[in-house]
């Protein structure tokens, strides 16, 4: 787990600053209608960052993996992240997960790699688990890593 950890961290503290260097307009861009532009893409992050924070804290205090999912759609538009400050989302987005970085860094070993039985990840998870399966506490925060990094890779493609 440390290696995605410090690969957490290193994306943090890399994509920061790039996305901040985007303009207003180039944050509002969007590759076709009816695609989310690096706005709503950070607003989504920032979405997924607070439904899986309260489910990687109450995965410590459980034998389970079974959590509410999201209508992540919904969530975006209803928060019209089109209409907010760039800077003031990607700051959000990068506090965030340094709290969530830190929180997942002193989840004890053994938490970790639980094997569980009983989750919803053949539904919630990015990279899904069929439900026969079991899985991670571990498999779950690296699946949360891996689709963040997935939308930042949007995002470069959009400006680049």
């Amino acid at each position: 787990m440390k290696d995605a950890l410090e690969d957490f961290e290193r994306v943090l503290q890399a994509t920061g600053p790039r996305l901040l260097a985007l303009t207003e307009t180039e944050s509002e861009a969007r590759s076709a209608h009816g695609k989310w532009s690096p706005k709503e893409i950070v607003g989504h992050l920032i979405d997924s960052a607070a439904n899986n924070h309260q489910r990687f804290v109450r995965a410590q205090f459980t034998g389970d993996l079974i959590f509410p999912g999201y209508a992540q759609n919904d969530w975006v538009a209803v928060q019209h992240y089109q209409q907010a400050p760039w800077s003031a989302l990607v700051q959000l987005w990068l506090s965030y997960n340094q709290h969530l970085l830190r929180v997942v860094s002193h989840i004890p070993a053994a938490k970790l790699k639980e094997p569980c039985r009983e989750h919803n990840l053949d539904q919630i998870a990015w990279q899904t688990v069929s439900s026969t399966e079991a899985t991670t506490l571990e498999y779950f925060i690296r699946d949360y890593i891996n689709h963040l990094k997935h939308h930042l890779r949007q995002i470069s493609a959009l400006n680049s």
